[in-house]
């Protein structure tokens, strides 16, 4: 590897660290942790990391992380997954210790509050792309891709409407930021996959 491969490898890995690492901590900074129970605190940044891991699963799925192999990168794409189902169960079961009738509202979706329902939506779509995924063996190909990609775009769209709409630890900017890179690396794994099958397809012909 050369010095301009090498320096881009870090620069790569620099800017994806500190897209995970600046919204963590700027949500820690937050003063309105002082007033809040730990388990909804834990339950908050269980959250915040979930967001982070739906940065990583595209980029890991496509294989384009610097110096990861594509078989490796793939690996660690669905332990990716599984962290992010664990999760989503610790941010929601910590939400259900603070108030339960506000978690049985939310599950049955018939909470007044709209970022409520967006996270609803993404878990369940997080929680049909992980089933989807344990399935694969038995599915056509074609349309398990078609079924992953759609509940992963809900997932992903319905958790940044349901961050930006609520005004608690994560900081603004850093809170937009991130949900950028999120759509970023989603758009550019729908890409990746959309090239590598004309390609495919075009090899057959």
């Amino acid at each position: 590897m050369n010095l301009r491969s090498r320096l881009r490898t870090v620069l790569i890995w620099g800017a994806l660290v500190s897209a995970v690492l600046v919204p963590i901590l700027a949500a820690a900074a937050s003063p309105l942790l002082q007033w809040r129970e730990p388990i909804y605190i834990v339950a908050g940044f269980a959250g915040i990391l979930g967001m982070c891991l739906m940065l990583v699963q595209p980029l890991l799925a496509i294989g384009v992380m610097p110096g990861v192999p594509l078989q490796t990168s793939r690996k660690v794409h669905r332990y990716g997954g599984a962290a992010l189902v664990f999760a989503v169960v610790l941010h929601v079961a910590g939400l259900w210790v603070t108030s339960p009738p506000d978690v049985i509202d939310v599950l049955l979706f018939r909470s007044p509050t709209p970022f409520a329902i967006w996270g609803a939506l993404a878990m369940w779509a997080v929680f049909g792309a992980a089933m989807l995924a344990l399935l694969r063996p038995r599915l056509p190909l074609r349309l398990w891709r078609w079924g992953h990609t759609a509940l992963v775009t809900l997932a992903v769209v319905g958790t940044i409407v349901h961050a930006v709409q609520i005004i608690g630890a994560m900081e603004p900017v850093t809170k937009a930021l991130l949900s950028l890179a999120v759509a970023a690396a989603l758009l550019t794994a729908i890409a990746r996959r959309k090239v590598w099958a004309m390609g495919l397809r075009a090899r057959r012909s």
